[in-house]
């Protein structure tokens, strides 16, 4: 069997060399039993590898099962993966086999590996590396012959280097690494796509395909597609059913595709929306910091000018906000009096003159001391403070409102303490 006749089979659409050699390697390490790992991006269709690999593996007659680690709360997922006895904790009224006994002799494909908590790592190493595992609650072994095909969208280097991720069990998973390309650098793969997902939607809604001019195409395939495969899918759909015209042209398109920006060399939506659930973690930090940076370098630029006028300067509204958010924290009551004053006498631009700069070098010592000593971790903890806090403690509106998983939060709740 080719790359060519593989498609066909799975329904995999597209040229793009970066996915024929996602697809050669697969092929190449299906006949083995060896652990792979498929990394890209959210959306780029990273659990058709696994499906392939067992399919064309000695096992494809054998138990297939999926499992997406990020949706099993923390407190269940070593039951979920290995089982229990009765007993085991409450609720357990009975034995119950796990994924890994189920699985056995087959494959067990492990969506959003990175998710995985620490100790539930250290069972599916010991998986790996001797075939073996425990129940909770058991002190029996019991042996398994599974093939472990893992998927993550996250950067498993940086997880490692972060503490969230075995370094040891990185390297037994990655045995064979297979990289997903993300959509923007398939670009002859995007019309393909478009018409098969058009063509899809017409035969769903019974309606005639929607097809593109040649200036649509354009920005079709300009477009970086944040969402991916699964980005495009959702905009034709949208297209196919809420369009009367069946062909569209550059405009109408522009209409569905939300506007982007490129922070920090992350491709992220700019929708208006400062609490978009599509921020990861990292990028709700950055975010964070920009707008902290920001804030400072307006104060810079505030008190440099009262002191390039002695002190006599008629503040407008905005200024006095900046200068009354900015010394509300400061330890220095001579900095409130002087700079958030309403007006300045002569021989308050006398005093002011005298004493700023000193005022100002003890402030802003104080303040960059402060910043110095507030990590990433920091900052995290404060954020899901105050959405714990503006939603009255519903973990799941927290989530959504930080753009992290429900179960992510729950964790991050755990680590940091927080009530």
């Amino acid at each position: 069997m080719d790359v060519q006749q593989l498609k066909q089979r799975f329904g995999i659409i597209g040229n793009a060399p970066l996915l024929n050699r996602a697809l050669e390697v697969a092929m190449q390490v299906a006949p083995t039993d060896i652990s792979v790992l498929v990394t890209g991006e959210s959306g780029t269709g990273k659990e058709i590898l696994p499906k392939v690999i067992h399919q064309l593996s000695a096992r494809k007659h054998n138990n297939f099962i999926a499992v997406n680690c990020g949706a099993i709360p923390e407190g269940t997922i070593d039951s979920e993966l290995f089982g229990h006895e009765k007993g085991a904790f409450t609720g357990a009224s009975g034995a119950r086999k796990g994924y890994f006994e189920e699985a056995d002799g087959g494959t067990i494909f492990l969506d959003e590996v990175a998710e995985l908590p620490m100790q539930t790592q250290v069972r599916l190493l010991r998986v790996l590396e001797t075939g073996e595992f425990i129940r909770v609650g058991s002190s029996k072994v019991i042996k398994t012959n599974v093939r472990v095909v893992a998927a993550t969208n996250e950067n498993m280097q940086s997880a490692v280097h972060k503490g969230k991720f075995r370094e040891d069990l990185l390297y037994r998973l990655s045995t064979v690494p297979i990289q997903l390309p993300p959509l923007r650098e398939r670009k002859e793969d995007i019309h393909l796509l478009f018409r098969k997902f058009s063509a899809d939607f017409s035969e769903k809604y019974r309606m005639p395909p929607i097809k593109l001019n040649d200036d649509a195409v354009k920005v079709l395939q300009q477009y970086p597609w944040p969402g991916n495969i699964r980005q495009l899918k959702n905009i034709v759909e949208q297209l196919s059913v809420i369009e009367k015209e069946r062909l569209l042209n550059a405009q109408q398109l522009l209409a569905y595709l939300p506007k982007i920006e490129v922070f920090k060399g992350q491709i992220i939506p700019s929708n208006n929306q400062e609490n978009s659930s599509s921020f990861s973690d990292r990028e709700l930090m950055y975010k964070f910091l920009f707008d902290m940076k920001k804030d400072l370098n307006e104060l810079k630029k505030l008190v440099l000018e009262i002191l390039d006028n002695n002190g006599e300067i008629d503040l407008t509204g905005k200024q006095r906000a900046i200068l009354k958010d900015a010394f509300t924290d400061f330890p220095s009551e001579e900095s409130r009096r002087l700079l958030v004053a309403p007006s300045y006498s002569a021989n308050d631009a006398q005093e002011l003159e005298e004493e700023l700069p000193n005022i100002i070098e003890s402030d802003f010592q104080d303040h960059e001391e402060v910043e110095e000593s507030l990590s990433l971790e920091e900052r995290e903890k404060e954020l899901i403070q105050k959405a714990l806090e503006k939603h009255h403690g519903k973990r799941k509106y927290a989530a959504n409102e930080l753009g992290i998983s429900e179960r992510t939060l729950y964790r991050k709740i755990k680590e940091y303490h927080l009530k």
